[in-house]
């Protein structure tokens, strides 16, 4: 199971999971250098637009030509071990489900093998302008392999 690099991010051809690599830095930390809970979710939330981005769908993108951003809806967070300064992660993100106008994400952050995150995320697709929900995008929905 070799990793294959795009551009800066890691996408595994064996699996549908995109991985991020962050670096652990002192904001990200309490005075004891372990990354503040809330934290977890900035880096989670990078992992997401990447994840957008490397399939094609930037956030200019989705606005500008599809009309689109996602919000999210709720999420489910479970801390495991924590992360410490200068920490190389990998926070990882995957379609778990699509509905019509949404999309469960599953998220890990990763030291090497051990997992210190695991998370779900329901984010809704709404109008860009109306904020009222509306259909995933048939060019989304057709790059995570959900045709409409």
């Amino acid at each position: 199971m070799k990793a294959t690099e795009v551009d800066k991010f890691t996408v595994n051809p064996d699996e549908t999971a995109f991985s991020l690599p962050i670096r652990v830095y002192y904001q990200d930390t309490d005075a004891g250098g372990v990354v503040y809970h809330s934290t977890y979710l900035d880096f989670m939330e990078r992992a997401r637009y990447e994840w957008l981005r490397q399939l094609g769908f930037d956030i200019h993108s989705l606005i500008q030509v599809h009309k689109v951003i996602f919000m999210v809806r709720s999420l489910s967070i479970e801390y495991l071990k924590p992360a410490l300064l200068d920490d190389l992660l990998h926070v990882t993100a995957e379609a778990a489900e699509i509905g019509s106008s949404r999309i469960v994400i599953s998220q890990q952050v990763l030291r090497g093998p051990a997992t210190l995150v695991n998370a779900t995320v329901q984010a809704v697709c709404v109008g860009a302008g109306s904020l009222k929900p509306v259909r995933v995008p048939a060019p989304l929905r057709h790059q995570l392999g959900k045709p409409s």
